[in-house]
């Protein structure tokens, strides 16, 4: 069994947060782009933030967010991560991470190998890197459409910061994505839900198995 971590984003119930923890499940996302299905408002979230133990660690998935609004999603629910989503620069990144002293992942869009080499522009400013597959130009949402990229881009590549694996992740491809990448985290949305927005306990149960087992 590995010791591989994983990130279950964008759950809004408190049945599916409890399947989550008791798959073993080391982080949980927290959707705060109110374009998303998975959305979860400031009040949303202090309700059900008290069920998720301090060993597991809540992450805020924002995109471009105000200040305003960050100090009002950490009032209510505790986060410990921010995950940035958006356009957010390096310079923005490190302002953020400075201005609440919260550990702050930054989302690196991938389609080609030159975007992962962009990443390295984020060392020094973001804790950690997430990599997630490049949604179509014009697209709403920015990650959680169940797509992937090709993932032995990332074989042989040396990360500038700690990292993650995301997009277009499932029960039935976690493994195999782990054995390609070598990916300490891996953070799945879509791939575990029966609807846009609504996860399926069952498949959160199998994915964290899955990913357990590899």
């Amino acid at each position: 069994m590995s010791r591989i971590n994983i990130k279950i984003c964008g759950l809004t119930t408190v049945e599916t947060i409890d399947a989550s923890l008791k798959g073993g499940a080391t982080h949980v996302g927290l959707n705060h782009f109110p374009k998303s299905p998975r959305y979860l408002s400031p009040e949303a979230l202090a309700q059900i933030a008290p069920r998720i133990p301090a060993h597991v660690k809540r992450v805020g998935v924002l995109v471009d967010p105000d200040d305003d609004f960050l100090d009002s999603l950490i009032a209510a629910g505790g986060l410990q991560v921010i995950q940035l989503h958006g356009h957010e620069s390096p310079a923005r990144v490190a302002q953020l991470r400075a201005r609440t002293g919260l550990e702050v992942w930054k989302a690196v869009s991938v389609r080609t190998a030159a975007d992962i080499a962009g990443g390295a522009a984020y060392a020094g400013a973001a804790d950690f890197l997430l990599y997630d597959a490049k949604t179509p130009d014009g697209a709403a949402l920015p990650g959680g459409m169940g797509m992937r990229f090709d993932w032995t881009l990332l074989a042989g590549h040396r990360p500038p910061l700690p990292w993650g694996l995301s997009g277009g992740l499932t029960p039935e491809n976690v493994a195999e994505a782990i054995r390609l990448t070598g990916a300490p985290l891996v953070d799945v949305s879509s791939g575990v839900e029966s609807a846009p927005g609504v996860k399926d306990a069952g498949l959160i149960t199998a994915f964290c198995k899955a990913a357990h087992d590899s």
